[in-house]
């Protein structure tokens, strides 16, 4: 079995980096655990990337803020229902539409009506080539400044509708609660129950060493994304050991102080159709019978010059990360690979 789950992430790895400047693959299946790298990481130690390798993960990022905010919730600290307005500072305007305010349940299931990006940030600059962090200017003022003048696009609890800055603000929000700068609260929640030492904002010494370049739609180097204070929606960086760590918590319920978290996590959640629902942090959808009938658990992320996925399956106990640095989405290949591990364990 764990030849054939090496022979399947290689392949995947081989014909990602095709598109790819490099990417590195694993796959778990049951116990088992392939960790495949194709490519060049194009950082200032150039080599084939491997499961140390560090990547931007993008919107990945949405599901450690989720997670802790399950992990918060599941403490006291805060509710699901508690309204977005009860964690930013005093005097910050919030809309709201139907009588209804935002909750942080709505922020981690993307149904608060809120825009996907802050007020005066067009979609364009994102799509450009070249943009040099185009939320580098999102502060926290900027940000509550722009909320303010922001017109919900539904009643919140009503609709999915995918927002970087929904995701954003939960960040700053429960970060606020703690205390903390989003970078801790993650650690501190999150990272540090599990071991997963290489899941950071910032980029030190030690691991600039290890750390990929990121890659244009051409193969062009480019310049990385931080995102300010809207940190919670895709600031963070990591590798693929650490999110294996992450996937096996998802599958085996986790350790003591996350069980709870992780359970309410997926226990929370709005249906989008009958085969589609939003978890907190997690998209899910469950296949067609002709391909199995297996449930997926997901969520992609895409910056500047990385591209990222995780997925996994507790039924079959399943799952999948891919990380590139070129901004190519990863999205295909990581699905068939999902659904060649959930058939071989069926």
């Amino acid at each position: 079995m764990a030849a054939d789950i090496g022979i399947l992430a290689q392949r995947t790895a081989d014909r990602l980096a095709e598109r790819q400047v490099g990417v590195v693959v694993a796959a778990v299946a049951g116990g088992h655990v392939e960790i495949r790298g194709a490519g060049r990481t194009g950082g200032d130690a150039d080599g084939t990337p491997d499961a140390h390798t560090l990547f931007e993960i993008g919107s990945v990022t949405k599901t450690f803020t989720a997670l802790a905010l399950a992990r918060t919730a599941a403490a006291g600290t805060v509710r699901l229902d508690d309204p977005l307005a009860a964690l930013l500072p005093e005097g910050a305007a919030v809309p709201s539409r139907g009588g209804r305010q935002i909750t942080l349940r709505h922020l981690a299931t993307h149904t608060s009506g809120l825009p996907r990006l802050p007020k005066g940030m067009l979609l364009r600059a994102l799509l450009r080539p070249g943009t040099p962090d185009p939320y580098a200017g999102c502060t926290a003022d900027v940000l509550l400044s722009g909320l303010a003048r922001t017109r919900l696009g539904a009643t919140p609890g009503e609709r999915f509708r995918y927002s970087n800055l929904g995701a954003g603000l939960l960040g700053l929000g429960l970060a606020r609660r703690a205390g903390t700068g989003y970078e801790q609260l993650v650690r501190e929640q999150v990272c540090a129950p599990l071991a997963m030492r290489d899941t950071a904002v910032t980029v030190d010494a030690a691991r600039a060493v290890r750390a990929a370049g990121g890659h244009d739609g051409r193969r062009r180097p480019t310049p990385p994304w931080n995102l300010a204070a809207l940190a919670g929606a895709g600031a963070l960086r990591s590798t693929a050991t650490d999110l294996v760590a992450y996937v096996r918590a998802q599958l085996d319920g986790g350790p003591p102080e996350l069980a709870e978290a992780i359970r309410l996590s997926r226990e929370v959640e709005h249906r989008r159709s009958p085969f589609a629902r939003v978890h907190l942090g997690w998209m899910a959808h469950r296949l067609h019978a002709r391909q199995g009938a297996h449930l997926q658990n997901w969520h992609n992320g895409g910056t500047g010059g990385f591209s990222s996925f995780v997925g996994f399956d507790p039924e079959t106990g399943t799952g999948v990360v891919v990380l590139g640095n070129t901004r190519h989405s990863v999205d295909g290949p990581a699905f068939e690979l999902l659904r060649a591990l959930q058939a071989a364990r069926s």
